[in-house]
């Protein structure tokens, strides 16, 4: 009797320590790198890439790129608007006046994202964009960096069915322009295992404004395309 309760014993020991190695898994996948910097490289408008699953002719800021691409391998994401406004050739791209005075859509410097197999329905689908969302803001109204507004559930026009709003830190900059310098997480150093950003220097005062806003253009029927 004494020997089965020892045996029994162990295998819980065992199982436990298999549960606590998985979750420790769980949360490192999850976790963001843990300190962030300023790209001061030259901003250019470029195509979302293919790794990242979006809407036909979507772009951004390419600053932002390798952490899109970050997201993207760790979260179900489809992006459903990037940059908004023209382009050198005087081609305009994006959705066309469905965002705010002051967006940082018209920078280049924000996305809009719901579900890679959503259907429009707040569901399971959304799982992993309520995940991602959690992440970038674990308080309402105080988004942890780069991110400099996140817009979700509590946030007009946005949330679960509607779509979620990440727009990055970035300089003062008028619209349709590039700014200076762009926050962004070092995508090749190591995760961390708490999902917080510690900034490597702190940045000039970001731009005064709406980064983001309420979404009135629907895409596909989708969701909202706008902030």
């Amino acid at each position: 009797m004494a020997q089965t309760a020892e045996k029994l014993g162990r295998a819980l020991l065992v199982l436990a320590g298999i549960l606590a190695l998985g979750l420790l898994l769980a949360n490192s996948a999850s976790a963001g790198p843990t300190a962030t910097r300023l790209a001061y490289a030259t901003g250019e408008i470029v195509p979302i890439p293919a790794a990242v699953p979006h809407e036909e002719g979507d772009m951004v800021d390419r600053r932002i790129v390798p952490d899109l691409r970050w997201i993207a391998a760790r979260y179900p994401i489809y992006v459903t608007d990037g940059y908004s406004g023209p382009l050198p050739d005087g081609e305009h791209v994006g959705c066309d006046n469905c965002h705010v005075k002051g967006s940082d859509h018209y920078n280049g410097l924000a996305v809009d994202i719901v579900p890679l197999h959503g259907d429009g329905k707040c569901d399971e689908t959304w799982r992993g964009i309520t995940r991602l969302a959690e992440w970038a803001e674990p308080v309402q109204n105080e988004p942890v960096p780069p991110f400099r507004w996140v817009g979700y559930d509590g946030d007009a026009g946005h949330g679960c069915g509607n779509h979620l709003h990440l727009s990055w830190q970035h300089a003062t900059v008028a619209q349709f322009e590039l700014a200076e310098w762009v926050e962004v997480f070092p995508v090749g150093s190591s995760s961390g295992a708490k999902p917080r950003h510690k900034r490597a220097k702190t940045p000039p005062a970001p731009p005064p404004g709406p980064a983001g806003g309420i979404s009135t253009v629907h895409s596909g029927g989708v969701s909202a395309r706008g902030d």
